[in-house]
């Protein structure tokens, strides 16, 4: 889909910030050593959103009651949600000059109801016009998301039908509704409660 970038300004999406940290150590030091498994642009955002995808559980699959934000938090203690595990590969992106941002699905239960907000991530390779959505949030039964920078494999392509929505809007910083839930959720369950039907 054509995603409408909130920010006109390419290093607006290179940024660091409280949730999206690429300057913490712990993110520089992961960042590196991916980087230095592959050593081409390409290579390494496959593998960063990789490493984010497969060694950092999604806490509802896991069953994790601890709420991340920071991405310099979900890569110490190995867990989040969606919204986590973007800003953990937007910051192992940025942290190696690769412009990434966020982006949101407004998804539902097969009936439609419970709607509630995911969160994704979109790149942009060095010298392409192009951004690419990717989704880390963590495969299972059902689930099965790649890396895919032509045709998107995302975990869950909307149904309309149910009143999913592909929001097209392009964030450099988390949305506010969904870094409020994480931040002032003491565990996931509440987290639960507070995650946003829509944006």
């Amino acid at each position: 889909m054509r995603l409408i970038p909130q920010n006109p300004d390419i290093h607006a999406y290179l940024a660091s910030d409280e949730a999206i940290d690429h300057w913490h150590p712990l993110v520089q030091e992961t960042a590196d050593a991916l980087w230095s498994a592959t050593g081409d642009a390409y290579s390494y955002a496959e593998v960063a959103f990789t490493f984010v995808r497969d060694t950092i559980p999604h806490s509802a699959d896991s069953g994790d009651a601890r709420v991340t934000w920071k991405a310099s938090e979900v890569l110490s203690t190995r867990t989040g949600i969606c919204y986590a595990k973007s800003h953990a590969l937007a910051a192992l992106l940025r942290a190696q000059g690769i412009p990434a941002g966020l982006c949101y699905q407004r998804l539902t239960d097969d009936d439609g109801t419970n709607p509630a907000v995911h969160g994704l991530v979109a790149l942009r390779l060095p010298g392409s016009a192009r951004w690419s959505r990717v989704d880390a949030r963590g495969n299972k039964p059902g689930v099965d998301a790649r890396f895919d920078l032509d045709e998107e494999r995302l975990a869950f392509p909307v149904r309309p039908e149910l009143g999913e929505v592909d929001y097209p809007e392009l964030y450099a910083a988390p949305h506010p509704a969904t870094l409020t839930a994480l931040r002032e959720s003491a565990d996931r369950r509440e987290l639960w409660r507070r995650l946003p039907t829509a944006l």
